[in-house]
C-alpha cells in the first residue's frame, strides 16, 4: 500500500526535482536542432507510451471500463503535452503550463495511488506526472514559450471546456469521478481543505484562478532573474 511522504514518495519527488533541474541547466544544449528533436520526440513518445501501457494494463486485468477513459485532467494534459512537444503546437502551451502543472503538482504532492513500489502503477503514476511538468519546463526554458496574463485566464477557461466531457461521463455512469467533479478523492488530497460537495466546486473556481496567477508570477520572476524582458 502506498503511503504519502514515505521513502518511496520522497524518492519520486527527488527524482522529479532532478529531472526539472536537468532540463533547465541543459537548456542551451537542448536548443541544438538534433538534440532538440530527439528530446522532444523522446518525451512525447514516453508520455504516449504511459497512456498506452495504462490502458493495456486495464485490458489485461479485465478491469477496463468507463473509468479507464482518459478524462482526468492529468490524462488530458498528458496527451496535449505529447502533441505540443511532437508538433511544436505553441497554442497548447498555456494549457500545459497552467493546467498541466497545477494538476500534476497536486498529484505529486498528494498521490491518489494505492499501489506501492515496485508495482507498475507506481512507476506509471510518477513517470506520467513528472513528464507533464517536464514538458511545461522544457517548452518554457528551451523553446522559450512565455506565459502571459491573458493566457493564464485563457487556461482557466479551457479548464471548463475540458471538464465538459468529464462531467458528461460522470453523470452518465454515476460511478466515475473524472476531474473529481462528482466527489472528493477517497485518499487524502488538498481538496480536503475545502467545503463538502458540491460547494468545493465553486471554491475551486477561485482557487484555480489564484493558482494560475501564482504560476504566471513565478514565470515572470524566472524571466526577470534570467535577465529576460517580462510580459
Amino acid at each position: 500500500m502506498f503511503e504519502m511522504f514515505s521513502i518511496q514518495h520522497m524518492v519520486a519527488l527527488a527524482f522529479a526535482f532532478i529531472v526539472f533541474a536537468a532540463i533547465v541547466l541543459s537548456r542551451k544544449r537542448l536548443r541544438v536542432e538534433r538534440g532538440n528533436r530527439i528530446f522532444r520526440l523522446g518525451i512525447a513518445s514516453l508520455l504516449i507510451a504511459c497512456e498506452i501501457a495504462l490502458q493495456t494494463s486495464y485490458v489485461l486485468e479485465g478491469s477496463w471500463g468507463a473509468g479507464s477513459l482518459p478524462f482526468q485532467l492529468c490524462s488530458l494534459t498528458l496527451l496535449l503535452s505529447a502533441a505540443a512537444l511532437a508538433f511544436r503546437i505553441r497554442q497548447l502551451y498555456s494549457i500545459i503550463y497552467f493546467l498541466g502543472t497545477l494538476g500534476a503538482l497536486q498529484a505529486l504532492a498528494t498521490p491518489n495511488l494505492d499501489e506501492a513500489f515496485p508495482h507498475f502503477r507506481y512507476f506509471h503514476f510518477f513517470i506520467a506526472h513528472i513528464g507533464i511538468i517536464a514538458s511545461a519546463v522544457y517548452l518554457m526554458t528551451v523553446e522559450r514559450y512565455k506565459p502571459t496574463l491573458r493566457s493564464a485566464f485563457g487556461a482557466w477557461l479551457w479548464l471548463h471546456v475540458l471538464a465538459v466531457p468529464a462531467a458528461i461521463v460522470n453523470m452518465a455512469t454515476g460511478t466515475t469521478n473524472f476531474m473529481f467533479l462528482a466527489r472528493k478523492p477517497a485518499s487524502a488530497s488538498l481538496l480536503d481543505l475545502l467545503a463538502p460537495w458540491p460547494w468545493y466546486l465553486l471554491q475551486l473556481e477561485a482557487v484555480a484562478v489564484l493558482l494560475c496567477l501564482i504560476l504566471y508570477g513565478i514565470s515572470q520572476l524566472a524571466y526577470w532573474m534570467n535577465g529576460r524582458k517580462t510580459t
